[in-house]
C-alpha cells in the first residue's frame, strides 16, 4: 500500500479530529466525549469497539487477511486543567482544561492509522491492536486499561506508540533504545508539630521550620548519595500550612516527585526520602506521615524494535532527520504496554516555528499541524514492520 499517499489524503480528516478534540478537552478519566467519539470513529470503520476499559479506555482489534504477528498500538487521550491563552479558532471551550501536551493530536493519528489499515485489511499481516488509553497525565490510565482486562485474551508480540514534541522541529522524527523516559513516583509528607501564637515559638512545636529543614535535606539525596552517572530527580513542588501571620500551625503539608530510570535507584530513593524526612522530623520534635504513589516504571525501549522502528523512520523523513532521542525525566504509562510486549515509543517532531515552540503543559502550547501526516505514515508503517511474521 502506498502510506505517504494515503496519509495525506486523510490528512484534512486528521486536523479536523485534532482540532475538535482539542476544542473540548476531558482531564484524566473523565474523557467521556472523547472516547464517544473514538468509538464511533471506530465502528464506521467496521471494527468492534470494547468501551469503558478502565473508566474511559477504548479497545479495538483488526485482523489482517494474513498471518503474522499481535502489535498494540496506543495513543493517549486526556488534556491538561489548565486555562488555554492561545487566541485560535479551535481553541479550547472549556475553562481550565487544555490539550497541552498532544494528546489531542495522539488520538487523531492513531484514528486515522486505524482507517488506513482498515482500508488495507487486505494487505495487512497480523493482528493490530488499537488502544485509546485515558489518564496519562496523572499515569494511571495504562494500569486501570489493564486491570479493567485490556488485553485479557490477547497475547501480544510487539507494542509501539509515539508522542508528538514541540523540542523537535516538524521533519524530524526522535528515537531512543533502552531507556527513554523515567519512572515518575509522587508522594505527600504531612509534618506535624504543635501549634501556638507565633510571639512564643518556644511553646511550639514548628512545622513550618521542620518542613524547612525537611526540603533541604531531601536535595542532598541525589547529589550526595546517588552515582554522578546515574539520573535522578527529588523535586518538592508544594508546601502549605498556616492560615494567619500570628499563628504557628500545627501541621504542614509538602509534595514531591522522584524521577528514576534504574529500579535499584528508584527503590532505594523511595527508602531514603521516607528515612530521611523522618528522623528530620523527629530530631525537631515533631512526627511526619507519608503517603506515597507509585507511578509508572520508566520507558523503555526494545533495542532490535527500535532499530527497526529507526528504519521506518528514516524512510519517511530521510536518514539525515532522524535522530537520537535525549533522555527524558517525564514519565509516560506507555511503559506498562512496552511491559507486556517489547517495543518502541518514539517521538516526532511539531515545532512548526514561534507559534508552535511553547514547551510542553504551557498554556500556549500548540503543535505544527504538518507534524499530523508525517505520524500517520511513521505510524502505520511501523505497525506494519512489526506485525509481519
Amino acid at each position: 500500500m502506498d502510506v505517504r499517499s494515503a496519509a495525506r489524503t486523510i490528512d484534512p480528516a486528521t486536523v479536523a479530529t485534532r482540532r475538535d478534540l482539542h476544542a473540548h478537552p476531558e482531564i484524566a478519566f473523565e474523557e467521556v466525549r472523547t472516547s464517544g467519539i473514538i468509538a464511533e470513529r471506530l465502528r464506521i470503520l467496521g471494527l468492534e469497539p470494547r468501551t469503558g476499559l478502565g473508566g474511559t479506555g477504548v479497545v479495538a482489534i483488526l485482523d489482517g487477511a494474513h498471518a503474522g504477528k499481535t502489535v498494540i498500538a496506543r495513543a493517549d487521550i486526556d488534556a491538561l486543567p489548565i486555562t488555554e491563552e492561545k487566541d485560535v479558532d479551535y481553541r479550547s471551550t472549556v475553562p481550565g482544561r487544555m490539550h497541552a501536551c498532544g494528546h489531542d493530536g495522539h488520538t487523531a493519528i492513531l484514528l486515522s492509522v486505524a482507517d488506513v489499515l482498515t482500508r488495507h485489511r487486505s494487505e495487512l499481516h497480523g493482528r493490530v491492536v488499537f488502544v485509546f488509553q485515558p489518564a496519562e497525565e496523572i499515569v494511571r490510565g495504562a494500569h486501570a486499561m489493564l486491570e479493567d482486562g485490556a488485553l485479557e485474551g490477547i497475547d501480544v508480540d510487539h507494542a509501539v506508540g509515539l508522542h508528538l514534541t514541540s523540542m523537535q522541529p516538524t521533519g524530524v522524527i526522535a528515537v531512543r533504545t533502552g531507556p527513554a523516559m523515567a519512572a515518575a513516583d509522587r508522594f505527600d509528607l504531612v509534618v506535624r508539630g504543635s501549634g501556638g501564637h507565633a510571639a512564643k515559638p518556644q511553646e511550639t512545636v514548628d512545622p513550618v521550620v521542620i518542613a524547612a529543614h525537611v526540603v533541604i535535606a531531601l536535595q542532598s539525596l541525589v547529589s550526595r548519595e546517588c552515582d554522578p552517572v546515574d539520573q535522578a530527580v527529588v523535586s518538592l513542588t508544594s508546601i502549605a500550612g498556616g492560615t494567619a501571620y500570628n499563628v504557628i500551625p500545627d501541621e504542614v503539608h509538602i509534595k514531591g516527585t522522584l524521577r528514576t530510570f534504574a529500579s535499584s535507584t528508584r527503590d532505594r530513593l523511595r527508602e531514603r526520602i521516607i528515612a530521611l524526612a523522618t528522623a528530620v522530623a523527629e530530631a525537631h520534635r515533631g512526627t511526619l506521615e507519608v503517603t506515597w504513589t507509585d507511578g509508572s516504571p520508566a520507558v523503555v525501549n526494545d533495542g532490535a524494535i527500535t532499530e527497526r522502528i529507526r528504519r521506518v523512520a528514516a524512510e519517511v523523513v530521510g536518514d539525515e532527520h532522524v535522530l537520537e532521542m535525549p533522555l527524558s525525566m517525564g514519565g509516560d504509562d506507555m511503559a506498562l504496554w512496552l511491559e507486556r510486549a517489547p517495543g518502541c515509543y518514539f517521538f516526532v517532531g511539531a515545532n512548526g516555528g514561534a507559534a508552535t515552540a511553547y514547551p510542553h503543559h504551557h498554556a500556549r502550547f500548540d503543535i505544527d499541524e504538518a507534524s499530523l501526516p508525517i505520524a500517520v505514515e511513521a505510524l502505520t508503517l511501523s505497525v506494519l514492520e512489526l506485525t509481519r511474521p
